[in-house]
């Protein structure tokens, strides 16, 4: 008799934790919706670090990081050991930077094969075509561009930006010369190679 009661006993309490257990599950909220959220926001944004390296004889180094984000690619790119004044700076269709003078890198990235031109000219530019920039009296930098027009590691070709290489030139972009807007020599070099 005595084990039969046990037996109920347990068997009560039993039910009685499982219920319990059941209903706290049902009563506490579920974390797991925005933990996913948080994931996939994460994956969203790629970064690619280029380092740049002095060309032609010059003492110009530094820094271009791409960070694709919401379908939006920002370049910041910071320098040093300019001549002070007006720089062009531009991708190219090479992360080759081997060469001494820079063209291991070949001509601009122009995957649509469009003229030469400013950035957003009507008459047409190259997906390159990032434009002018001024250092400082220090020969210091800091350049920074949006563009939807460019992708990191992705599958379009005329966005793709990996493989590619950033060139510094020593002059400015005159925006009208055919094929390169007569920027002058390439002082550095830098390769995107790929993502992080």
């Amino acid at each position: 008799m005595k084990k039969i009661v046990l037996i109920a006993i347990l068997a009560s309490l039993s039910f009685t934790g499982c219920k319990n257990k059941k209903e706290d599950k049902t009563d506490t909220p579920m974390t797991e919706t925005p933990m996913m959220e948080e994931a996939e926001t994460t994956m969203a944004s790629i970064t690619v670090k280029a380092t740049l390296n002095a060309k032609s004889e010059s003492n110009v180094s530094g820094m271009v990081v791409f960070e694709e984000s919401n379908g939006v690619v920002n370049m910041t790119a910071e320098m040093s050991g300019l001549e002070p004044g007006v720089h062009a700076i531009h991708l190219h269709e090479s992360s080759d930077c081997s060469s001494a003078d820079g063209t291991s890198a070949g001509g601009h990235w122009n995957p649509t094969a469009q003229p030469h031109g400013k950035w957003g000219d009507a008459a047409g530019f190259h997906k390159g075509d990032i434009g002018n920039f001024t250092a400082d009296a220090d020969g210091n930098a800091t350049v920074t561009f949006s563009t939807d027009e460019w992708c990191i590691d992705c599958d379009d070709a005329t966005k793709n930006i990996i493989g590619k290489g950033v060139i510094v030139h020593a002059g400015a972009d005159d925006f009208t010369s055919q094929p390169s807007g007569a920027a002058g020599a390439r002082v550095s070099c830098a390769g995107i190679i790929e993502a992080e």
